[in-house]
């Protein structure tokens, strides 16, 4: 499957292209400035890019005004159907952020509500009491998610509101031609909705892909049979940047075999993940990392763990930003996109990925493991690969079963000999290939 085979490019719209923070209502065609990026896209190796809510909403984007029209300070939804077909003669796929828990108040069943009160065919679209008051002294008192009153939650058990949403889906496939689907909050949504939702879009569309967001707990609540196909890997996310930080490769490793490893009662076995080292919602890693000269290492071990990689639009060439900020710190425009070497490192990556069956399909072992360094093995029936960590600032000289004395390193294209142990420079990782 494509989605399980490629890297992930993840955009937040708004802050991309420079939009106002809040909605003025006036058109401008700045989702076209994602055609001027392809070709950094293509030279980066990506697969498929994600886009953050892209919908007409009242601010950030999750507060959704209107589910089938591209947020005016976007463009229009030709324009976005523009840059769909753009990237798609690429050969680039299209995964849309779908904001199913919550609309905003400008939504216009709410609003119809806010008018119409108890007259409103819309009441039972959300969860309302007529007898309480809200934050915004509207006479009346609704469910906002995690108590955020401008996301007003839906109420899922509504046919009506089931029906709304699954249309909106069928319209943005047969106007976009998106390949998938990002759960926001998925963690929230109930699961009847994810079958339903899965359900009908495997109907519209052959190979199209679902990620829930999960933020903890168990992933199996959103993914498996019958519900998505994926979840953000939370877990490993704050395990790659504390290992690298605490200089203890225990802490991931041992995340990654309780998800993944050879013992029967591994969790996720089999599973592919979306693994990322940050996002929208999260410090930039370049500013997490206390040692610069692990920010190369720490992207080919997600890139080498079992997952679907994912590469926040702005970190592959080390932009930083720290959550204390505020989210537009974390979102912010680029003129256009830079390269260096932690760029060509990552573009590797995506190389490596796209040349080896065994880091999408493989399963995986520990090879190596001390504090500083790590070695794990991806297999699969035929592929094998060795991810190889050097987390500090001496020569390593690893001893491990081989199997094999030669291999190419699939980001450098050297070819390394391991016949009597691996002599590991400081801070170098490799995707070793044995041939």
């Amino acid at each position: 499957m494509w989605y399980y085979e490629n890297s992930v490019y993840q955009i937040y719209p708004l802050g991309f292209v420079g939009a106002p923070f809040e909605n003025d209502g006036k058109l401008e065609h700045r989702i076209l400035k994602v055609i001027d990026w392809i070709p950094h896209l293509k030279k980066l190796g990506i697969g498929s890019v994600l886009f953050n809510p892209i919908f007409e909403s009242d601010t950030h984007g999750y507060n959704t005004r209107d589910y089938r029209k591209i947020d005016c300070r976007l463009g229009t939804n030709e324009d976005f159907k523009e840059v769909c077909e753009a990237l798609h003669k690429e050969g680039i796929r299209i995964i849309l952020d779908g904001v199913f828990n919550h609309a905003g108040r400008g939504f216009f069943g709410f609003q119809d509500v806010l008018q119409k009160r108890w007259d409103s065919e819309y009441k039972d679209w959300f969860h309302i009491s007529f007898d309480g008051n809200d934050n915004y002294n509207d006479g009346l008192w609704y469910e906002g998610w995690e108590g955020n009153y401008d996301l007003v939650k839906l109420n899922l058990h509504n046919e009506n509101v089931v029906n709304y949403l699954l249309e909106s889906v069928k319209f943005w496939i047969d106007e976009f031609d998106i390949d998938g689907l990002r759960l926001d909050v998925a963690y929230c949504l109930d699961q009847n909705f994810i079958r339903r939702l899965r359900s009908a879009v495997d109907s519209w569309k052959d190979e199209f892909f679902m990620v829930g967001e999960m933020i903890g707990g168990d992933y199996r609540q959103v993914m498996g049979e019958g519900l998505c196909h994926s979840a953000t890997n939370y877990e490993c996310y704050k395990g790659l940047f504390s290992s690298f930080n605490s200089m203890n490769m225990f802490e991931i490793v041992h995340s990654l075999l309780r998800q993944f490893g050879p013992e029967q009662w591994t969790l996720y076995k089999g599973e592919h993940l979306l693994s990322f080292v940050d996002n929208h919602d999260v410090s930039r890693v370049a500013s997490v990392l206390q040692n610069e000269n692990h920010l190369k290492l720490i992207y080919t071990l997600m890139f080498g763990m079992p997952g679907i990689p994912t590469i926040y639009y702005g970190s592959e060439w080390g932009t930083k930003a720290d959550k204390s900020q505020g989210d537009p710190a974390l979102r912010p425009c680029f003129e256009e996109p830079e390269w260096n070497e932690l760029t060509d490192h990552i573009a590797a990556l995506s190389k490596a990925l796209a040349e080896s069956k065994a880091l999408s399909y493989g399963g995986m072992s520990q090879l190596v493991l001390t504090n500083k360094q790590c070695i794990i093995e991806r297999e699969c029936e035929d592929d094998r690969v060795m991810v190889v960590i050097n987390a500090e600032d001496n020569t390593y000289h690893a001893h491990f079963n081989a199997r094999a004395g030669r291999a190419h390193d699939l980001i450098t294209g050297e070819v390394i000999d391991f016949g009597g142990g691996l002599e590991i420079p400081p801070y170098t990782s490799y995707i070793l290939q044995p041939f």
